[in-house]
């Protein structure tokens, strides 16, 4: 159970048998890649403890102060796996991120006792409402292109006895992939419309016509926006004669709503990946859960007959066996990227490519 840090610190001390039990700088490591994290730690709030006396993984209550002005208790944990998008004036803030937040409401219709010559129930409120009438979701599927066996195969197990008793036309509901692509949600009307998986829908745009591991041009790639990432570019093709005009590479399973993942750069002569990462503007990319996202892809794309190479910007720490740490785009950097694509491929496959 977390603890106050006054308490955490005098158990510290009596364990340890000394009254400075983490001295100045212990932790400085761990708390490097997290600068939002450093300015909105104030030792006098915390008895004054310095955060780099902090373990990362102690279950120690301390107060945060958001450049906003919201105060809040966290662990160091908790912490560390909050990063998100970009929250207003500050991140990694609860009340931020609450203010921050887009609420939805769905309406819910009530089941009544009444029900329509089909079975269904219906509303006996309403005005010229009665029992011979058919309901709104059947009516709907005498023009769709659904039937309602169609509809209730693709409903999820779980949803399937309250789609079957309730009128449908405002209510979502969890929908399964008849593709394997797992669960979506959408209400039943845009069902009979035509909707049916994200995943699907995007993967008909572009990776449905190549090959699992094949790497190809997607619509769906971001544009690249750092201009470390443009000076990286042109670094690689000044040393190398590879094509780097692919921007996508096809996975088995689905990647968010996508079959396919966008690494920075794509090698598809050597089946490399190489990644530029850095903790972006606001310190909240490739960091906290970020990582986990970051580790997810990289394990998808060696499922696939890849690997990965990450650049790792700053204090980021390496994920994976071929990570390079940099500070900055430079001829140094190249010259560690060809060191890992020899370990990677060979040097003789590499040397012929390069220029």
């Amino acid at each position: 159970m977390p603890e106050s840090v006054e308490t955490w610190w005098a158990r510290r001390q009596r364990s340890k048998g000394v009254d400075v039990p983490y001295p100045i700088g212990s932790f400085r490591s761990d708390w490097e890649r997290y600068p939002v994290l450093i300015r909105q730690y104030f030792p006098d709030q915390n008895h004054n403890i310095t955060l780099t006396q902090v373990p990362p993984a102690a279950e120690v209550y301390l107060l945060w102060t958001c450049d906003a002005g919201h105060r809040f208790i966290a662990t160091p944990e908790e912490q560390r796996n909050r990063p998100g998008r970009e929250r207003r004036r500050s991140s990694w803030c609860p009340e931020c991120a609450e203010l921050a937040q887009k609420r939805s409401y769905r309406p819910v219709l009530e089941v009544s006792d009444a029900t329509h010559a089909c079975g269904h129930p219906f509303d006996p409120n309403r005005v010229g409402a009665t029992p011979a009438d058919r309901c709104y979701l059947c009516t709907r599927l005498d023009s769709a292109p659904i039937s309602r066996d169609q509809l209730l195969a693709l409903v999820s197990p779980a949803g399937r006895d309250q789609l079957s008793i309730e009128t449908g036309t405002v209510r979502s509901y969890r929908w399964q992939c008849p593709r394997g692509h797992g669960t979506f949600e959408a209400p039943v009307e845009k069902i009979i419309g035509g909707r049916r998986c994200r995943v699907c829908r995007n993967a008909d745009a572009a990776a449905n016509r190549f090959a699992v591991g094949e790497a190809f041009t997607s619509p769906w790639a971001p544009k690249p926006a750092s201009a470390a990432e443009a000076e990286l570019r042109q670094a690689l093709r000044d040393r190398f004669g590879f094509d780097l005009s692919l921007n996508a590479v096809r996975v088995a399973k689905p990647f968010f709503n996508h079959v396919e993942v966008w690494p920075d750069f794509v090698l598809s002569e050597l089946r490399v990946a190489i990644e530029y990462d850095t903790i972006g503007r606001h310190g909240l990319e490739h960091v906290g859960k970020r990582e986990d996202v970051d580790r997810k892809k990289d394990r998808m794309l060696r499922a696939v007959g890849w690997e990965v190479i990450r650049v790792r910007v700053g204090k980021l720490q390496p994920l994976g066996p071929f990570d390079v740490a940099a500070t900055s785009v430079n001829a140094a950097l190249i010259g560690r990227i060809e060191e890992r694509l020899g370990e990677i491929c060979g040097d003789l496959m590499v040397a012929a490519y390069r220029r």
